[in-house]
């Protein structure tokens, strides 16, 4: 199953499919490693939702939601609820 970053919930992991957005955005993820077939494991969200934090490539990286509503996941494991 497919879905947006910026809609996992905590525990929710899942391979990174494709990365959309334009121009800065989409460098920008590309150079802090949001890269397809990335292992990406949601950590935490604040408690407004936004940032939320994910474990990436070995380490925690921290998003806005926007970014992350850039990035589509193929679902495995994780947290069931």
């Amino acid at each position: 199953m497919k879905k947006l970053l910026s809609d996992f919930a905590v525990g929710e992991s899942g391979r990174i499919v494709r990365v959309t957005g334009e121009g800065r955005l989409r460098r920008r993820l590309f150079d802090m490693g949001v890269t397809p077939d990335a292992e990406v494991t949601l950590r935490k969200r604040a408690p407004l939702g936004d940032p939320i934090e994910v474990t990436l490539r070995g380490y925690e990286l921290t998003l806005r939601k926007t970014e992350a509503a850039c990035v589509d996941v193929e679902l495995h494991g994780g947290k069931t609820e």
